[in-house]
């Protein structure tokens, strides 16, 4: 297991998660069975909390809630095999503003199709750093030869198995995870030698970001169930 202190942004989102799920538990829970009331109790994405009552931070608090203790371990898994490749490639601002462009993205895209439902986890912002790698491996394919191939092959057996997963599991929701990638990719591949389009992409999403925000908190309505997502 590598050192925290060689990949310390990757280690201190995993903690932050791990703290997040003690807080799940103070806050009602049990160690198998996180109700939904202590998910919006401790911060999980709910449109009418955000949208009626202003508490936008629930999307970066939502990042660090999971569903039970195998939602949380797939995720930091994740976390841990990918999040120490993109640490080695990116600069810490990058690895940053991906992930949570990436996750707090498809929070906003989720809670558009699903305004009813409590909205946690990182697997949207996972799923950003999945795809920078990917972006950055494809601008830089010539100099990685045929470790890009390798990557390649590995890189589409990942998101395939993901993406399975996705499908056949009820309460995950895809419209967040390839929210996620999408900006991801873009990013990463822009960050892989376009360093001044990455900021611009940075602040052109940010903007498209507050602006529909703002088009929801404007416009929104909710009517049925109350279910997480995830």
């Amino acid at each position: 297991m590598s050192s925290p202190a060689r990949f310390p942004l990757t280690w201190g989102l995993i903690l932050l998660s791990l703290l997040g799920y003690v807080a799940e538990l103070i806050c009602g829970g049990s160690w198998s069975d996180i109700p939904v009331s202590s998910l919006i109790a401790c911060g999980g994405v709910y449109a009418p909390a955000v949208l009626e009552g202003g508490e936008w931070w629930r999307l970066l608090s939502g990042l660090f809630l999971h569903g039970g203790p195998e939602h949380l371990a797939l995720n930091m898994i994740s976390l841990y095999i990918v999040g120490r490749i993109v640490e080695l490639y990116f600069p810490l601002l990058d690895y940053l503003i991906l992930y949570f462009l990436s996750g707090i993205g498809g929070f906003l895209v989720s809670m558009t199709l699903h305004p009813e439902t409590v909205i946690i986890g990182a697997s949207g912002a996972i799923f950003g750093l999945f795809g920078a790698l990917g972006g950055f491996m494809f601008f830089h394919r010539e100099r990685f030869g045929a470790s890009y191939r390798a990557f390649v092959r590995e890189f589409g057996a990942i998101l395939a198995i993901n993406l399975i997963f996705d499908l056949l599991v009820p309460g995950i929701d895809l419209s967040a995870h390839i929210t996620g990638l999408i900006l991801g990719i873009i990013g990463g591949y822009l960050a892989g030698g376009r360093r001044s389009l990455f900021f611009l992409f940075t602040i052109v999403v940010s903007i498209l970001m507050l602006a529909w925000a703002y088009h929801l908190s404007r416009e929104y309505g909710v009517q049925g169930r109350i279910s997480p997502v995830f």
